[in-house]
């Protein structure tokens, strides 16, 4: 006779039932995914033309992402900013630290303002 209880047996039984469940449903979900052919992609002999911008339309696309992220982060600095102060209940910090957050927001517009003009500088030296 085995020495191990019957109760540790049958929970043993599960575990390796279970185990081999997982393992086989694995396998079967590779095996489908090997078995579904792939599209073959062939050479139609046209020539290939690269997606590629040119220099000015880059510059333009950068510009337009640049101008829209520095806004957006500004606007949340001048919304901390008006919550800070709103919050501050008088507090000097509080309202220095409203004041520096505004600040910061104030920069963020100047720079979202002057990327127009920063990138044309990029463009002047890089040769577009």
């Amino acid at each position: 006779m085995s020495r191990i209880p019957a109760r540790i047996r049958t929970l043993t039984r599960h575990r390796i039932a279970r185990r081999a469940g997982r393992v086989a449903a694995l396998t079967g979900a590779v095996m489908l995914l090997l078995s579904v052919p792939a599209a073959a992609h062939a050479d139609t002999g046209a020539p290939a033309h690269l997606a590629a911008n040119s220099l000015p339309v880059v510059i333009a696309n950068l510009q337009a992402w640049l101008m829209g992220i520095l806004a957006a982060v500004a606007t949340l600095f001048l919304v901390l900013a008006g919550v800070y102060w709103a919050t501050a209940g008088g507090d000097p910090a509080q309202v220095e630290r409203a004041k520096g957050a505004l600040k910061n927001a104030l920069v963020g517009y100047g720079l979202a303002v002057l990327a127009p003009i920063l990138l044309q500088v990029v463009q002047g030296i890089v040769g577009g």
